[in-house]
């Protein structure tokens, strides 16, 4: 009897041992190769890694944020170790059930339920109602902002539980709100109030996050702000063709067929299209902001008129890296032959206003600062120009002079001189601060602000200036006579 009951267990292990080789098998001749290591039970390492950033005006060319996302991934169904590249927005979407996180990105974490996932906001809970044992006792907490190595911003950031938890038997999923849409979790904390975070650390993300799903997605904002949502409404309605649920005042219970909590992120102001589901790149999400503002006011518009000056808007700071001698860098644009608007957007500016005024200029100038964000409303082929003070050279390449030649912009850097900066008033001509600002960069982020982003404005050497002026003009000039060609006079 015992060595039957032997011979039966063998039997036994031989027939799950074939089993198992057949279901690898299907696996491998089914998926596709890039989802061959994921399953509906597969979770990702949650290794912290450590931080390589600093805050924004701080990092440094040696410590500047890698936009490529490398980690492990482990199954829990077979124990095995893959290395693997950061999969895109969308690529672990599962008929099955399952939790999937990835906390390998120096910015952002990221993860996501798939199953039976219900939304209790008051105990900041995401709970999946999992029938697979390997679900079971899974307990994930995210901070969904994409400023993951600043700790003292994230502390401000609240936090949510991603839980899987086991089925019980004749349990009824409670659910006040039923979903059949995915749903997106972000954070509008932080930095929000700021335009270059509120778009660098908020809506690119979202749209990278969410754009795959063409708007049948819901989204839920943590750490909510109605003027916000005020403010981004068109944005968002390009985004979601739902109601944006507050997650801080929401009381009813909410379920899904997937939720992702948190955001993708790749650079300053940019969207990798190698990270992208379908190739997406900037310039899609120069179109979204498009659709988002043009109906407002397309149909005011008058027939146009041929113009022959260029739309010059300048850029206008107060309290810090201001143009002293704005009044004469104005008439000089004009014997030039620009038509010069002065515009100083506030927080409380309207951004339909924003995006008629940019979206009609050919080319927008400022000094180094977030509002120069708004070179987003300017069209591709227009040119931008950004004033850069001493010590701030890294900064404004990576922040904006980058970004904006991704989009299509022509960009022009103007440095400008010893002698166009205040600073100059301040220190003798053998000082640090003016022959070597790296070493006084190198201090520190208080530093580097103290001096050259609070303390430093410029006057510009016009005749010097005027050489970037007139350059700046005859490509306008160009892209008038491109856009004459096309019948699309602006």
């Amino acid at each position: 009897m015992k060595k039957a009951t032997l011979f039966r267990r063998f039997l036994l292990a031989v027939a799950t041992l074939g089993i198992g080789f057949i279901m690898i098998f299907v696996q491998k001749a089914v998926l596709p190769a890039h989802l061959q290591h994921l399953n509906a039970r597969t979770v990702l390492s949650n290794q912290k890694m450590k931080s390589v950033e600093e805050p924004l005006e701080a990092i440094s060319p040696r410590d500047a944020p890698n936009s490529s996302m490398t980690l492990q991934y482990s199954t829990q169904a077979s124990g095995n170790q893959t290395e693997g590249k950061v999969k895109m927005p969308g690529a672990y979407t599962s008929d099955g059930e399952g939790i999937v996180c990835d906390r390998s990105h120096s910015r952002t974490d990221i993860c996501s339920a798939f199953g039976r996932v219900q939304m209790d906001a008051r105990s900041s809970l995401f709970l999946l109602n999992a029938v697979n044992e390997s679900n079971h006792g899974i307990v994930e907490k995210i901070r969904p902002y994409t400023r993951k190595w600043e700790s003292e911003v994230m502390d401000l950031v609240r936090e949510v539980t991603l839980e899987g938890k086991a089925v019980q038997n004749n349990f009824m999923l409670k659910c006040d709100v039923q979903h059949g849409v995915p749903a997106v979790v972000f954070s509008t904390g932080g930095y929000t109030g700021n335009v270059y975070h509120e778009f660098n650390d908020g809506i690119v993300p979202l749209y990278i996050t969410s754009q795959h799903l063409k708007r049948e997605v819901v989204l839920i904002n943590v750490d909510c702000r109605n003027w916000w949502l005020t403010k981004y409404d068109e944005v968002l309605n390009q985004l979601t063709k739902y109601r944006v649920i507050n997650f801080d005042n929401e009381t009813k219970i909410h379920c899904f067929p997937e939720v992702t909590i948190g955001v993708f992120i790749h650079a300053e102001l940019t969207i990798d299209p190698t990270l992208m589901p379908n190739n997406e790149t900037v310039l899609d999400f120069r179109a979204m902001l498009e659709r988002a503002y043009t109906p407002h006011y397309v149909q005011l518009e008058k027939k146009p008129v041929k113009r022959k000056r260029p739309n010059l808007v300048i850029l206008v700071r107060e309290g810090s890296r201001e143009i002293v001698n704005l009044n004469q860098v104005v008439k000089l644009a004009k014997q030039i032959g620009f038509n010069v608007t002065l515009w100083k957007p506030l927080p409380t500016t309207d951004l339909k206003d924003t995006y008629r005024l940019l979206n009609s200029s050919h080319v927008l100038m400022g000094v180094h600062g977030a509002a120069l964000t708004h070179f987003l409303f300017m069209p591709p082929g227009s040119v931008f120009i950004q004033i850069i003070p001493l010590g701030i050279d890294w900064a404004s390449q990576s922040y904006f002079g980058d970004p904006a030649e991704r989009m299509g912009l022509q960009y022009i850097g103007y440095k400008i001189g010893l002698l166009e900066s205040t600073l100059n008033d301040k220190y003798g001509k053998e000082d640090t601060v003016l022959v070597d600002p790296m070493t006084i960069v190198s201090q520190g982020w208080s530093a580097t602000k103290e001096i050259y982003l609070d303390s430093q404005d410029v006057r510009l050497d016009l005749p010097r200036f005027k050489n970037t002026l007139m350059d700046a003009k005859r490509r306008a000039m160009r892209l008038i006579r491109q856009q004459r060609m096309k019948g699309n006079i602006g």
